[in-house]
């Protein structure tokens, strides 16, 4: 901002890791005089904070979230699928922006100044505010498709590669919500037994 940039968008994903559901990309542009007190990297807070900054972020600020389904990531891999959700919820911002922060070591194809912070979600205060927009938004959909496939318990792994994840699909199969890319998945539709290995849990990203 004091460079003249303005406005100055963060953006961050959640859900790489996951066996199952979208990427969720979120681009935050904040308001310098209604910041939300306690920002920071959601995999830091609890879920009840995380969903009251949800809350005064979208209040506050210019939001706009864009999501990458299992199909893009089994196509373009994780790593394009997540970069190319990045971009378009930028794109997606109702504002411009003119310089654009985004978390992690790549930057993005975008007409403006891009910088990549690695750990940017506990640095920089807009991607921490879209890490934590993409988290809540990721987690309420995995709570959707838990009620749509109760079987699986989504609303407990949201997805993760945890044991109970992973003892579900060896029973049920997997469901067009699962990346058939990841080899865990794999082995499930070849009719072997994915290791009961936990990757993770819903509280990561």
């Amino acid at each position: 901002m004091r460079r003249g940039f303005l406005p100055v968008a963060g953006c961050d994903e959640a859900g790489r890791g996951p066996l199952a559901g979208p990427v969720v990309a979120a681009a935050v542009v904040l308001d310098p005089a209604r910041v939300p007190k306690g920002l920071d990297d959601s995999k830091k807070l609890s879920p009840r904070v995380r969903e009251i900054l949800f809350e005064e972020i979208c209040a506050t600020a210019e939001v706009a979230v864009a999501i990458a389904p299992p199909e893009r990531i089994d196509r373009d891999n994780i790593l394009r699928a997540s970069l190319w959700a990045l971009a378009q919820a930028v794109c997606t911002l109702p504002r411009k922006p003119q310089f654009v922060f985004v978390d992690g070591r790549d930057t993005l194809p975008l007409q403006c100044e891009v910088e990549a912070v690695i750990d940017g979600d506990g640095i920089v205060a807009s991607i921490a505010a879209a890490s934590i927009v993409a988290k809540v938004t990721r987690d309420r959909m995995m709570i959707q498709l838990g009620r749509a496939h109760p079987e699986y318990g989504f609303e407990k792994h949201k997805g993760y590669g945890t044991s109970l994840h992973l003892e579900r699909m060896r029973l049920h199969g997997s469901t067009v919500h699962h990346r058939i890319s990841f080899a865990p998945v794999r082995d499930c539709l070849s009719g072997g037994t994915p290791a009961l290995k936990a990757t993770g849990s819903g509280a990561d990203r």
